[in-house]
């Protein structure tokens, strides 16, 4: 025991680098995290026992090996079945939706709502939180922390919502110190005894995050992502594993390119700009559709793109001319930025699988770097990836200092 101590004593700096490459799915086995974190053995199964002891990982003791393998196989590491959750919550224009996610970007529990989003942030707030304390409830799961993705920039250092135009709270609304007072309020607590500390982000650029540690953005060096989901666009923008967010959080309001001088006004004063040309509503205004009270707008616009794409002309013409102006965008955003990927999520994503040749002809022509090989452009492909990546934000000081997060001297 005594040798097994100071073993994990010299890896101690190690169990959050070697949490996050368990989290992230790139160390599937003990014998990987060794040469990952570039250590001895012995000092591997040392902090693997100790992230396990921990509740957060499962080592497996007793692994298959594959048939004529030679040596013995190495242990497998897993996310612990029943460890510890994060709370995460989304309010986007159509209401909220809370979730619990454990490592891995593993969604446990969900709980959609829907309500007018009322011009007092705290009253959607307060209603999402309690969905979310509801769901530790039923669980019995513990809670390490707590994220929120808005649809708005998020100012750093204050935590700010600083310009919700598809949402009707007033400019500066402080989201963050709302979710940390309303959290307090639920009682949520950490094994501390404390309330646990929430977070907050623009909800694009937590799919960004969360795609990249866990979906279509993976082992991307210069990651664009570009979504619209139920009113607007956002972008995000993922360097070397880190959210680029500018000097104040506000970097990549890609939703006000204009990709059309001639088009309509735009909330932020100019005219024309991606945030209203291509999102769901554009989208069923094209199609000369109605929307309807019934559904969310991403859910209409989804529908009828999936349903009457091969039969409806109007749907065909209206997909046409937002995959255009999408392409206008990316490709300026290709010129600006240079990613080796772009993703694209909600109505874009769906743009993109009905005419991908389209799309990407248009950025390939428009692009100074188009024709030298393109840069590749994929569906997002996780559920409610601004959820997860709501998550990743409550997870995060887990994955720097595993022993500091959870309260263990």
């Amino acid at each position: 025991m005594t040798q097994t101590r100071t073993r994990l004593e010299r890896g101690r700096s190690a169990l959050g680098p070697a949490l996050a490459l368990v989290h992230t799915g790139r160390a599937p086995t003990r014998a990987v995290l060794t040469a990952e974190l570039g250590v001895t053995r012995a000092t591997a199964g040392a902090v693997a026992a100790e992230l396990e002891a921990l509740g957060l990982i499962q080592v497996d003791s007793r692994p298959l090996g594959a048939a004529g393998a030679q040596g013995r196989p190495s242990h497998r590491l897993s996310i612990a079945p029943h460890g510890p959750v994060a709370l995460a919550a989304q309010v986007h224009a159509d209401g909220f939706r809370a979730a619990l996610v454990a490592l891995g970007g593993q969604t446990v529990a969900t709980a959609p709502g829907c309500m007018t989003v009322p011009a007092d942030p705290a009253h959607v707030i307060d209603a999402v939180v309690e969905a979310g304390a509801r769901l530790l409830r039923e669980t019995g799961r513990r809670c390490v922390g707590a994220g929120l993705a808005v649809p708005s920039a998020v100012a750093e250092p204050e935590g700010t919502a600083l310009n919700p135009l598809h949402v009707a709270w007033p400019a500066g609304a402080p989201v963050r110190e709302l979710f940390n007072r309303s959290l307090a309020a639920a009682g949520i607590r950490g094994d501390d005894g404390e309330p646990v500390t929430g977070f907050a982000g623009n909800d694009v650029n937590l799919a960004a995050l969360a795609e990249h540690r866990h979906g279509a953005g993976g082992g991307a060096q210069h990651l664009l992502c570009v979504a619209t989901g139920h009113r607007g666009v956002g972008g995000a923008l993922v360097l070397d594993g880190r959210l680029h967010t500018g000097s104040a959080g506000l970097a990549l309001e890609v939703g006000h390119l204009t990709v059309n001088p001639e088009g309509p006004p735009c909330h932020c004063g100019s005219r024309g700009c991606l945030d209203i040309e291509t999102d769901p509503l554009a989208f069923l205004k094209a199609a000369g559709r109605e929307p309807g009270p019934e559904v969310s707008l991403l859910r209409q616009a989804r529908d009828l793109l999936r349903e009457e794409y091969a039969t409806a002309p109007s749907v065909r013409a209206a997909t046409g001319q937002l995959i255009d102006r999408l392409g206008l965008g990316l490709a300026g955003l290709v010129n600006i930025l240079n990613p080796d990927r772009i993703i694209l999520g909600g109505l874009h994503r769906e743009l993109l699988e009905a005419d991908p040749e389209r799309l990407r002809a248009v950025v390939a022509e428009r692009s100074l770097w188009g024709r030298s090989g393109g840069v590749p452009i994929l569906p997002c492909t996780l559920d409610h990836n601004s959820l997860v990546g709501a998550a990743e934000l409550a997870w995060q000081p887990v994955l720097d200092d595993p022993l500091a997060a959870l309260g263990v001297v």
